[in-house]
């Protein structure tokens, strides 16, 4: 495997599976076609499996004679990616703008031991000079 697989290069139907994928932890191909919207046929769900794996975003092991796939990459490096992705994209590196907009989308949504950590981090990052 040359590169490392890049997120931002999967198709829609490609997200879906890998959300699947990260939500369920290791997954066989009729999990992952019963967890899809729309219900693709087996064939597909089996084919696109084999593409993101040739892709380098899963591996498989044998498991009762059945493939049973799981991530490659881990989930917090994939969370990093999808935000650096969505910041890059809709905000153009402006994290102050994204951190406001997901506060002001949560508002009144926060726990109070969420609120005190948010709070936390901002005071740390004063201090540091960020």
């Amino acid at each position: 495997m040359g590169k490392t697989p890049q997120l931002g290069d999967l198709t829609r139907r490609e997200r879906q599976i890998m959300q699947i994928v990260y939500r369920l932890g290791k997954v066989s191909a009729v999990e992952v076609m019963e967890a899809l919207p729309d219900k693709p046929v087996n064939a597909t769900v089996r084919t696109m499996l084999g593409v993101l794996e040739d892709k380098g975003f899963l591996s498989h092991e044998r498991e009762k004679g059945r493939f049973i796939y799981y991530p490659t990459i881990p989930l917090t490096k994939a969370r990093k990616t999808a935000l650096y992705n969505v910041l890059d994209t809709f905000y153009k590196g402006a994290e102050a703008s994204a951190v406001m907009s997901i506060l002001k989308e949560s508002e009144g949504k926060l726990s109070e031991e969420e609120a005190t950590s948010i709070i936390e981090m901002i005071e740390k990052s004063r201090k540091e000079g960020r």
